[in-house]
């Protein structure tokens, strides 16, 4: 799985500290550190930093006691507003027992995404987003500074559509639908907790050339087989082209690509390759 190194710098050494927090009060440094990498095709680079991943355009972290929210901030990594230092953040939590929740997310204008709680989050928009996730156990039991770590891992799988036929310039829009899976997901064990299937719509370039797109979903196992419908619509929206690749194998922190053609009426002699590292070589006639 890919990591996320979340280290705390140490409290101590924070100029915010030489203000006392209110009494009973413990002040909380997180910080994000580097990226590293086991395995996966997503493309990033062994211990990047995450102000350098492009990918990770949003943090969230929320402390709670129970299922009651204590404390929830979000940094926009767009938005300078929202942090000093993108991946630092600093907070007061009162003494007691919580649960730390951490999300680092994809994020583009129209997305809209919910934190509820140690077990329930996800995206309420049309589509889900690159995300990793993790929770940890906090104790405070005194006014003392704490530094904490914790490591994120992605929690999505990916799915990428190219195709071997040339787009016609009628088709605008490219339909992708998922049998199962969802868009929301358990922030404790990264698993959906929807698998229902959902659809995700997307607008290639102006110009006519092969179709290269690719979506996000979370899955309800670590590994989930499940059917896998494209379709080409015009500009009104209406169906040109179907192709439906069946048992299409994804899993979590890997992208699966689909090859094949997408724009081509009738029964094609041709097969969708799936390409994954977990899966090398299988391929899925539709």
């Amino acid at each position: 799985m890919l990591a996320v190194s979340l280290l705390v710098v140490s409290c101590s050494k924070k100029e915010v500290l030489t203000t006392s927090q209110p009494e009973g009060f413990a002040h909380i440094c997180v910080g994000v550190n580097d990226f590293t990498i086991t395995e996966g095709e997503f493309p990033t680079r062994d211990g990047e930093p995450v102000i350098e991943y492009a990918g990770v355009k949003a943090i969230d972290l929320a402390f709670y006691e129970g299922t009651t929210e204590v404390y929830k901030h979000t940094q926009m990594r767009d938005d300078g507003s929202t942090y000093t230092t993108f991946g630092s953040f600093e907070c007061d939590l009162p003494i007691g027992n919580y649960t730390m929740v951490v999300i680092g997310r994809g994020y583009s204008v129209g997305d809209v995404f919910e934190l509820n709680s140690p077990t329930s989050a996800g995206y309420t928009s049309e589509r889900a987003r690159e995300t990793f996730c993790a929770t940890q156990s906090v104790t405070v039991t005194s006014s003392t500074p704490l530094d904490l770590t914790i490591t994120l891992s992605r929690i999505i799988a990916k799915l990428h559509i190219v195709s071997t036929d040339e787009r016609t310039a009628s088709v605008t829009k490219i339909r992708t639908t998922y049998s199962a899976g969802g868009k929301s997901f358990n922030p404790t064990t990264g698993l959906a907790t929807v698998n229902d299937g959902f659809a995700v719509t997307n607008t290639p370039s102006s110009a006519v050339t092969t179709l290269d797109v690719g979506n996000y979903a979370f899955l309800a196992t670590d590994e989930q087989t499940m059917d896998i419908t494209i379709e080409a619509l015009d500009a009104g929206e209406n169906v040109l082209f179907t192709k439906v690749v069946s048992n299409v194998p994804l899993r979590r922190n890997r992208v699966t690509t689909l090859t094949g053609q997408v724009f081509t009426a009738g029964t094609s002699s041709a097969t969708f390759q799936v390409d994954s590292d977990w899966l090398e070589g299988n391929e899925v006639p539709f």
